[in-house]
């Protein structure tokens, strides 16, 4: 069994999907995130994100049948920012069963490079994973990230997803403690930020949207509640790619995505 706190490094699979021949790793050079942005990727990697798409639907299958908390749009959206910027180091904080952890290992395999670094407080994580991912590209510690900081490789992160606690003094910790650590220009996700057509006032969204307003940092969201035309023009582009039957059945969408400045 995999040992929380240890890296996996003992083997490696050949990756699925095309390699990517595109530009090095890492950052978007300081490019925001937007509709125009997100369209060419679906267009892009439409014949990966469709194996990537399938594969992650027989997780959802039984025996396995994995919990999944991430809407179809806002994964395959965290993949294909992932198949773009080819990081080689990515900081997972909140993992849960292990859904998003399983997406953006799907994208390091499909790129063929990259190392995934997971925190989380419970490890159910580690046994929904399948070793097929994990080996060789993951670690996982156990614990608050809070009390853990000094094992969260900040300085060379190339791409940040955060789905953890949702209140207002998690995101005050880690926009205080965890983002001057990081470097400008890489990709950052956070989850639960709009299922109403506004964050909720003292939740880690509503924290958060502050701190980029103040930056003038802008956000992407395809939340259907808060971005109703950009929720459609996105599920239009999925039908036309044949990408249109769900993974998942659900349409919230609430996750923010954001270029750090």
């Amino acid at each position: 069994m995999y040992q929380p706190g240890h890296d996996r490094n003992v083997g490696h699979h050949p990756h699925e999907g095309r390699p990517a021949d595109g530009p090095a790793r890492g950052h978007l050079d300081g490019r925001p995130i937007d509709l125009d942005h997100i369209s060419r990727l679906y267009r892009t990697f439409a014949e990966d994100l469709d194996r990537a798409r399938e594969r992650q639907r027989t997780l959802l299958a039984p025996p396995t049948s994995m919990k999944a908390q991430l809407d179809d749009m806002e994964a395959e959206i965290t993949y294909l920012l992932l198949r773009e910027a080819r990081p080689e180091t990515v900081v997972e904080i909140g993992t849960f069963h292990g859904w998003s952890t399983t997406w953006i290992l799907r994208a390091l395999r499909d790129n063929g490079t990259g190392h995934l670094h997971s925190y989380d407080i419970v490890d159910h994580v580690v046994r929904e994973v399948p070793d097929s991912l994990s080996t060789g590209r993951w670690t996982f510690t156990q614990g608050d990230a809070r009390q853990n900081l000094e094992k969260i490789p900040a300085s060379t992160a190339d791409f940040l997803f955060i789905d953890a606690a949702h209140s207002a003094s998690f995101a005050r910790w880690y926009l205080r403690e965890l983002f001057p650590q990081l470097r400008a220009g890489i990709p950052v996700c956070v989850h639960d930020v709009f299922h109403g057509r506004r964050a909720l006032p003292f939740t880690e969204g509503a924290v958060v949207l502050r701190w980029l307003a103040e930056r003038e940092n802008v956000f992407f969201t395809a939340s259907r509640a808060h971005a109703p035309e950009i929720h459609d023009r996105l599920n239009d582009i999925k039908r036309s790619l044949a990408l249109g039957h769900p993974v998942r059945e659900s349409n919230d969408n609430p996750m923010i995505f954001f270029t750090l400045r």
